[in-house]
């Protein structure tokens, strides 16, 4: 993969995902790229875009997903947009490692 949604940082990783909410399960769909040519993860929740109810069901769902508790994952960006930001705390590396795993290029 030549471009990843995720990027190394001193407290862990940060990972660009779009998430689309109101779906008919929580899942990870893999890698894509949009028009402008950013890398995202693409994820679905079937929580509703109301009260953070999404962002919550998001952070569960790439906290288990990467094997982390979801304390260790913060959203920094997009608390109300479709394409958001997220920073996962831990060893970056090993991060990385269980992303590259669920992370298949669409």
């Amino acid at each position: 993969m030549a471009a990843a949604p995720w990027s190394l940082t001193p407290q862990g990783v940060v990972l660009a995902v779009r998430l689309t909410p109101k779906a008919g399960r929580d899942a990870i769909d893999g890698v894509d790229v949009l028009a402008d040519g950013r890398v995202v993860l693409t994820a679905r929740v079937r929580a509703l875009p109301a009260d953070g109810e999404a962002n919550e069901a998001l952070i569960r769902l790439i906290a288990k997903a990467v094997g982390v508790p979801p304390r260790d994952v913060a959203l920094v960006a997009g608390a109300t947009a479709r394409l958001k930001r997220l920073a996962i705390a831990g060893h970056g590396p090993t991060v990385i490692a269980a992303l590259e795993k669920i992370a298949i290029p669409r």
